[in-house]
């Protein structure tokens, strides 16, 4: 072999180690990002590749987005109103967990989330807050089997529990779900 081949496969070998290492770094820094929904979106698409090619291009579509924290005055207003509508549960779940879904809706806009429906609203959750964006989907879900006359009133409870996670998630109020994790501990 001469000195020029084999300087041509000491490149090509660099090139393929250095073309590895960034795709290698690209979805460790999408798997820390996206936690459990990055095994989500590959176990729902089939494939790595186009697992991370959706999550970046969701990334990407959420970057656009001005999501911005709440003032205080509006976070306690959100928080006073999440208040409001646990109390009202007992006398009426159904129309406690109807108001606990207009309540998310109304706070993701507030940070600066698009109006979109169901599943792409979970998806964009998915981006700044992955860890809740299940509680999302469950919620969700429950609530349109409500709206259908489906749900039970265990459901509707299991519903307010998930929506209260994301919840104080978006208000940032962890002390919603630390008080209420203690008062499960204690029963």
């Amino acid at each position: 072999m001469n000195t020029s081949a084999v300087v041509t496969m000491v490149v090509i070998a660099a090139a393929i180690a250095l073309v590895l290492l960034v795709v290698n770094q690209r979805s460790k820094k999408l798997r820390e990002r996206f936690g459990p929904e990055y095994s989500r979106t590959v176990e729902e698409t089939g494939s790595k590749m186009r697992a991370e090619a959706k999550l970046q291009k969701l990334q990407k579509r959420v970057e656009d987005f001005r999501i911005t924290p709440l003032s205080p005055q509006t976070r306690a207003r959100f928080v006073a109103g999440w208040h409001q509508i646990q109390s009202r549960f007992v006398d009426n779940p159904r129309g406690a967990l109807t108001e606990a879904d207009k309540l998310i809706q109304e706070i993701m806009t507030a940070r600066g989330y698009p109006l979109t429906e169901g599943e792409q609203r979970a998806a964009d959750i998915s981006v700044d807050h992955p860890l809740v964006v299940e509680h999302y989907r469950a919620g969700h879900e429950i609530s349109l089997r409500h709206s259908q006359g489906q749900a039970s009133t265990e459901d509707l409870r299991q519903a307010m529990i998930h929506y209260r996670t994301l919840f104080a998630e978006l208000a940032d109020e962890p002390e919603l779900t630390r008080s209420m994790s203690a008062r499960s501990a204690r029963a």
